[in-house]
């Protein structure tokens, strides 16, 4: 059983950045593909991006290319995701995903308990 906790959620103004962490236990991290979704109030969860279990591929949603990054730290057990450019669009409860391939990181085995990001204008 994998236990996901993620962390750095906030409140930041439209145009700056965040730093979010997704600290993973009690299985084989370095075996799994992680992803992030998000969900906004009133809406289906979305998903954000996800990196596959050395790092070498990425996937990302049309919403955030260019602007976030994921990537992961096997030795730490940890996977981040770096916003930039954040605007009020991008307000949501963040969550932290893990499956054991990236191709059905749509379908997690794993989810954490989410983390707030507010954007304000």
């Amino acid at each position: 059983q994998v236990q996901l906790v993620e962390s750095g959620g906030g409140l930041v103004q439209a145009g700056g950045s965040l730093r979010l962490s997704c600290a993973a236990s009690g299985g084989t991290f370095s075996t799994y593909a992680m992803g992030w979704f998000r969900q906004a109030p009133g809406k289906e969860r979305e998903f954000v991006t996800a990196i596959n279990w050395s790092g070498g591929r990425t996937v990302y949603g049309d919403s955030v290319k260019g602007r976030f990054t994921i990537s992961r730290g096997n030795a730490k057990n940890t996977v981040y995701l770096q916003m930039n450019s954040l605007n009020p669009e991008d307000t949501a409860v963040y969550y932290c995903a893990a499956s054991a391939i990236i191709a059905t990181i749509q379908r997690p085995d794993y989810w954490g308990q989410g983390t707030q990001v507010t954007v304000s204008s």
